[in-house]
């Protein structure tokens, strides 16, 4: 028999120890945080690891609602479904309450399957959903951290599931953005670009992005580009002015959010640097090219917003996008015009 909300939270009080299972894209790391920090917070559940991948390591690591990391290797030594039975094995020995998994992955499910945990939660739409004892709807019209909220059993209406991920900052990651900050006189508040995605659909033209950075530079901002390693070659392109600085690179994932503290707006593709602004709490805006804001990956924190240009029937043409527009036109791109992007900035920043 299904429990009702309130059952649902009396059930969850009683733990104290549980396991987030969250081995998905960083963006999608960010946006369990606000999930485990309910489970710590309203329900007291006192001990709560995470099972991460390499890449996201970082971000749970930099929350303290997480009491340990345990790393899914689930490209190389963690690949197999030997491998998985195995790690699960281990799992059991740690004698968790309860399972969260967010991640609706066959590999997930297989995990919360064979670490034989009693009361286990995830959504209807995982893949082997009959590994979960309690299964909860997964509704495409909410936002992603409420649909990983109400894996805790609240209802969440209204808007009190906007609750911010919070992480904490190391000294040593604050001096070194300290130190960037003024190597490049950016004592002033600047504008912060993310112009590269690892969708090529989701990323905005590299033309447009060159002329809302000329726009601003003629007003005397400063630009500062964000990105990973691989995106540094990217946003070098962008550069044609002394005041544009590449800091694709040079930042850790927690190293970009205190970046971000430091500047005035974000502007962003549908891409994990929004989140990562969501953390810093700053103006984000968003820009959706193939991929839709009713997807709820949208920033909803007071000071952001989003802009999507939404008369295609062709728009959506896919949850995260294709390497280069199945139509060949791009038009859900191209006709976000720079103008309106501008105006946009403008009025969130409040010239």
């Amino acid at each position: 028999m299904a429990l009702d909300a309130q059952e649902m939270e009396v059930l969850m009080t009683g733990f104290k120890k549980v396991l987030v299972i969250q081995t998905a894209f960083p963006g999608d790391a960010i946006l369990t945080l606000p999930l485990i920090q309910y489970l710590n917070v309203r329900l007291k559940i006192e001990t709560i690891d995470v099972v991460c991948n390499p890449l996201t390591v970082e971000i749970f690591n930099a929350s303290s609602y997480v009491s340990r990391t345990i790393i899914l290797d689930k490209k190389e030594k963690d690949k197999s479904v030997f491998s998985l039975f195995k790690f699960a094995k281990n799992l059991k020995e740690n004698s968790y309450d309860a399972v969260y998994s967010p991640h609706r992955s066959f590999r997930s499910s297989l995990i919360t399957l064979f670490s034989s945990v009693k009361e286990t939660f995830g959504f209807d739409n995982s893949s082997l959903n009959f590994a979960f004892k309690n299964v909860i709807h997964y509704d495409i019209k909410d936002h992603e951290v409420k649909r990983n909220l109400l894996l805790s059993g609240n209802d969440f209406e209204n808007d009190n599931w906007k609750i911010l991920p919070e992480i904490s900052i190391d000294i040593e990651i604050k001096n070194s953005v300290s130190k960037f900050i003024f190597d490049n006189n950016l004592k002033e508040k600047f504008i912060a670009l993310a112009p590269a995605s690892l969708w090529g659909t989701k990323q905005y033209p590299a033309n447009q992005f060159r002329e809302i950075i000329e726009y601003f530079l003629g007003i005397k901002e400063k630009i500062v580009l964000i990105g990973s390693k691989n995106e540094n070659e990217f946003c070098d392109t962008l550069i044609k002015n002394s005041n544009v600085i590449n800091a694709a690179g040079k930042f850790s994932y927690i190293g970009s959010i205190e970046l971000l503290k430091h500047c005035k707006l974000l502007l962003s593709n549908d891409s994990a640097p929004a989140h990562l602004g969501m953390c810093a709490d700053i103006p984000v805006l968003m820009l959706y090219c193939s991929t839709i804001p009713g997807f709820g990956f949208f920033p909803y924190n007071n000071k952001s917003a989003f802009l999507s240009y939404d008369e295609l029937t062709c728009k959506p043409c896919g949850i995260h996008g294709y390497e280069n527009c199945p139509l060949g036109t791009f038009d859900c791109a191209k006709n976000l015009k720079p103008e309106i992007v501008i105006q946009k900035i403008n009025e969130m920043i409040s010239y």
